[in-house]
């Protein structure tokens, strides 16, 4: 997939309808890391990179409660309002059919990769590519 993920041992996926509950399809893990979403309607399109955790000047890792999944679920996008609202009602809007969730632990016990320089690269990559961010990244 992408170069910039390769070796991330702790990672999964999950599908995403607009019958689903976020809630409870989301099984990503209270890690963090990045994740990636797409727009699996006719092929795969990058549509959204986002990323949790902050290093500390010690080294050490900040976090909010809840991690990956938290950010997932309850970050805010396209209102204040939670994904687990704002992404149905979005998919809804652009005629979405199914999303699908990969993400990746790139700070842990055995991993130490900040990951917001994942998620750096990975939208500078498809900058570069599409000239644009993926629809779904206002900016960064």
């Amino acid at each position: 997939m992408y170069k910039e993920l390769e070796g991330f041992e702790v990672k999964n996926q999950f599908s995403l309808t607009i019958e689903d509950s976020l809630e409870e399809v989301c099984n990503a893990s209270e890690g963090s890391g990045v994740f990636l979403v797409f727009d699996v309607a006719d092929e795969k399109e990058l549509i959204m990179v986002g990323s949790t955790g902050t290093v500390q000047n010690d080294g050490t890792l900040k976090t909010k409660n809840g991690g990956l999944y938290d950010k997932i679920v309850n970050g805010h996008q396209f209102a204040k309002t939670g994904r687990k609202y704002s992404w149905p009602a979005q998919m809804k809007k652009e005629e979405i059919s199914r999303l699908e969730v990969v993400w990746y632990e790139t700070f842990n016990d055995d991993t130490k990769v900040i990951p917001t320089f994942v998620e750096a690269q990975i939208l500078q990559n498809f900058l570069s590519e599409n000239a644009k961010l993926p629809r779904w990244n206002v900016a960064f």
